[in-house]
C-alpha cells in the first residue's frame, strides 16, 4: 500500500494522539475527505457532541466541494476553466493566506504550479506548463480573481489546513474547549494533544504536543510524481524529506510546510521567527532531524 502524505499523518495521529483531559466523555468521528481519512475528537455531552459533529460533517463536505480539482463544478475548477470568477468569501480568504505563505517562503509556496503537475502526470509538454507558472500574475480582488492564459491553481497545499481551521472555529462556536481536528492537518483546541511527526522513509521520528495550536506536515516523496515527488516549483527541487510546521493556524502551517520543503536552512530559520510560527521540524533525506523554535 502506498502511503500518501495525508494517510501518513492520519496513521501517526491515530496511534499517538492523546488528550490529557478526563472530566467529560470522549467522542470520536472518522470519515473521508480531500482523498484521505479525517477525524474529529471531542470532549463533551453526547447530545451537544452529535449536533456539533453533524454540523462539522456538512462543513467539511461544503469546503471540499469548493476546492476540489476533481469536481468540474467546484469553484476552483470553474476558476481554472474560465480563467476568472467572482470569488466566494472562502476562496478569497484562502488566496489571501496563500499570498502570506508565498511572501514568507520567498515565493516557494506557489499555487500556480498546477499546469506543471498535470504535465508531469499526463505526459504533456513540460516547458509550456513551466511558462504558465507565476503567482504574481494572478489578479486577486474581492470582486474578481483572474488568471493569465494557460494558468491554473492547485490549493492542495492549503485547502486541508483551511478546512481544519474552519471546523475548529465551528466547534468553538458550539462551546467546545477540548477537541482535536484532523482534516489532513491537525488543530487542537485546548489540550495538550500528543502526536507524532512521521517520515515516509524513516517512520516516526519526533513527538509533538498541541495546545490551542496547529501542525501540518509535508513529505514530497509520500506521493510519487517523478524523481522529486509531488511538491513542485518552477526551478527548485525538494531539499527535505519531511517538513512539519506548528503555527497558530492550520492553513498557514499547511502552506508553509509545503513551500519550505524546497527551502534552504537559512530561509527556514527566517520563517521560524515569524510571530505566527511556534516550531518547525525538519527531516533530511538521510533521516537527520532538526528542530527550530522561537
Amino acid at each position: 500500500m502506498t502511503l500518501t502524505r495525508r494517510r501518513l499523518l492520519c496513521i501517526a495521529a491515530s496511534l499517538a494522539a492523546s488528550p490529557v483531559v478526563g472530566q467529560t466523555s470522549r467522542h470520536s468521528w472518522q470519515g473521508r475527505a480531500f482523498g484521505a481519512e479525517v477525524s474529529i475528537t471531542l470532549h463533551g455531552p453526547p447530545v451537544q457532541t452529535q449536533t456539533a459533529l453533524d454540523a462539522a460533517k456538512r462543513l467539511i463536505s461544503e469546503t471540499e466541494a469548493r476546492f476540489s480539482l476533481f469536481d468540474p463544478g467546484s469553484e476552483l475548477s470553474r476558476l481554472n476553466t474560465a480563467g476568472a470568477l467572482r470569488p466566494s468569501s472562502d476562496m478569497y480568504a484562502v488566496l489571501q493566506i496563500a499570498e502570506t505563505a508565498h511572501h514568507l517562503s520567498g515565493g516557494l509556496f506557489d499555487p500556480t504550479v498546477q499546469p506543471l503537475w498535470q504535465a508531469l502526470a499526463l505526459g504533456r509538454d513540460v516547458e509550456t506548463a513551466r511558462a504558465a507558472i507565476g503567482w504574481h500574475r494572478v489578479s486577486r480582488h474581492k470582486a474578481q480573481i483572474r488568471l493569465e492564459k494557460g494558468q491554473a491553481l492547485t490549493l492542495n497545499g492549503i485547502a486541508q489546513g483551511y478546512a481544519t481551521d474552519r471546523i475548529a472555529a465551528l466547534l468553538t462556536r458550539h462551546g467546545f474547549e477540548n477537541a482535536l481536528v484532523n482534516i489532513g492537518e491537525h488543530r487542537g483546541l485546548g489540550g495538550p494533544w500528543r502526536l507524532e511527526v512521521s517520515d515516509p522513509t524513516y517512520g516516526p521520528l519526533a513527538r509533538r504536543t498541541l495546545t490551542n495550536s496547529a501542525i501540518a506536515t509535508s513529505s514530497p516523496l509520500a506521493t510519487p510524481l517523478g524523481e522529486a515527488g509531488h511538491i513542485l516549483h518552477l526551478n527548485r527541487k525538494p531539499r527535505w524529506s519531511t517538513v512539519s510546521v506548528e503555527a497558530d493556524s492550520a492553513a498557514l502551517a499547511d502552506a508553509l510546510s509545503t513551500g519550505l520543503v524546497l527551502a534552504d536552512l537559512a530561509k527556514i530559520r527566517q520563517v521560524s521567527q515569524h510571530q505566527s510560527i511556534r516550531r518547525i521540524t525538519l527531516i533530511d533525506f538521510a533521516g537527520n532531524l532538526t528542530t527550530l523554535q522561537t
